[in-house]
């Protein structure tokens, strides 16, 4: 029989909704309790979903809670992840986990010494379609992979969310927060990353809020909105990066991954299904069928429509990890190589120069449909 595992969410604002709704499908994981600075944040999703609502000091002293999931913002991560672990709990952390490699290894430090587990977000790239073109790849079915694109690219969060202040400010800004999507779906399809090398701006000083009780008020500007990158992988590949708040209309492609044989059309990164084109050397992208891979099929209801949503995935994973010992796919290891390059990205704009990478890490194991279907209840 599975074990089930007690998890307590400290953080209860706008990405919440979906770790509590979609939690309860990984067969071992069980949300029990929630917690937030807002006492009142924390009361209403206690409601909303069952649970019990308590302080952060009494959420890390219950003994139901055996894995912390952290959705603070980013500056938070690093402390209220330490707490948890001093606490004896493991801990599963929305991204950047940290936002330095001194963090990380702080963490990775207390964790070891006491037998716990560090994971991070993003998990979108254990979703079927990233896991599909990790399959054509892995195939051999495009050569080598040599050069790529990726784009990330919009007119800023403040559009949409209601309290956007974070993104803009240290730990936040296009690279730091999209970022991680793209870079750990690229370790995931061709491994790490050698070298980078960046330029950056800001179009803007300050953005206007457009939505909810705080609209019209300015927001500042502390962080780089636009930037771009190549990375040099050490497989040999190279990949230019753009990653933007700054842009209002584009024809770009999330990413593209050029190979010796082939090209391959990845789909975006920040959610778990998607088209998947092929092109071989008649040159021309078709799309091709997706395999029928559980982290594919539409389940959950977002503003513009119904689209694959498994967060949570990483996290189950992680925990399955704790009973067997083996490796888990969003792992301390990874999610530090991806703060790694994100941050040398970001030293190579402010300094004018490349800026090799310290960390490396396997790629994780592929995420088959047979290893999707044993996390589900």
């Amino acid at each position: 029989m599975t074990k089930e595992y007690g998890v307590g969410i400290i953080g209860c604002g706008n990405i919440s909704g979906a770790y509590f709704k979609l939690i309860p499908i990984f067969n071992n994981l069980k949300v029990v309790a929630c917690a937030d600075l807002n006492p009142d944040a924390a009361k209403a999703r206690a409601e909303e979903f069952g649970v019990e609502a308590q302080d952060i000091d009494a959420l890390l002293a219950n003994p139901a809670v055996d894995v912390v999931v952290n959705l603070t913002i980013p500056e938070a991560h690093y402390p209220v992840s330490k707490r948890a672990l001093e606490a004896g709990k493991h801990v599963y952390s929305e991204k950047p986990f940290v936002l330095s490699l001194e963090q990380g290894e702080d963490l990775r430090r207390i964790a070891d010494a006491r037998g716990l587990k560090v994971g991070s977000a993003p998990d979108t790239y254990l979703g079927g379609s990233h896991q599909f073109a990790r399959h054509l790849i892995d195939s051999g079915k495009l050569g080598k992979i040599m050069s790529g694109t990726a784009h990330v690219l919009g007119p800023g969060m403040e559009m949409w969310h209601p309290n956007p202040d974070f993104f803009f400010a240290p730990g936040g800004g296009p690279i730091l927060d999209m970022g991680p999507y793209y870079v750990n779906n690229l370790v995931n399809l061709i491994g790490p990353v050698k070298r980078v090398v960046a330029l950056a701006n800001k179009a803007k000083q300050e953005r206007t809020i457009g939505t909810g009780a705080r609209t019209g008020e300015k927001v500042p500007v502390i962080v780089a909105t636009n930037i771009h990158a190549v990375l040099e992988f050490a497989s040999g590949a190279q990949i230019a990066l753009m990653a933007s708040w700054d842009v209002w209309a584009h024809r770009h492609q999330n990413m593209e991954l050029y190979g010796t044989d082939g090209a391959i059309f990845v789909p975006d990164p920040n959610f778990f299904g998607g088209t998947v084109e092929v092109a071989g050397m008649d040159r021309e992208p078709k799309e091709v069928e997706v395999w029928d891979h559980p982290l594919t099929r539409h389940n959950y209801e977002f503003d513009w429509g119904t689209q694959a949503n498994y967060r949570g995935a990483g996290l189950a994973d992680m925990m399955a990890a704790v009973e067997t010992g083996r490796d888990y796919r969003c792992s301390l290891d990874r999610s530090l190589h991806t703060i790694d390059v994100l941050t040398a990205i970001l030293r190579s704009a402010d300094e004018g120069r490349a800026v090799d990478i310290v960390t490396t890490c396997t790629q994780p194991e592929a995420f088959g449909v047979e290893e999707a279907l044993a996390l589900l209840r």
